[in-house]
């Protein structure tokens, strides 16, 4: 996979990457008190992983089928 962002797209694709992967553990963690089911948190989850592996990597899954971003 070939960089395809830049260091701006990089950091923010990070950091909400991290967040993602913080709301989904806390949705886990807290889930049962809002009725909030598992399946959001495991989305959240599994999205935040990506999104994190996509700013660590600089390659991003949008851009490579070639729609521009404006980050």
């Amino acid at each position: 996979m070939q960089c395809n962002i830049n260091a701006k797209g990089k950091a923010v694709r990070l950091l909400s990457g991290l967040g993602f992967l913080l709301a989904g553990a806390l949705t886990f963690v807290f889930g049962g008190l809002e009725g909030v089911p598992a399946i959001i948190g495991s989305c959240l989850l599994l999205g935040g992983g990506f999104m994190a592996f996509e700013g660590w990597s600089g390659w991003c899954v949008v851009r490579a089928m070639g729609f521009k971003t404006p980050v």
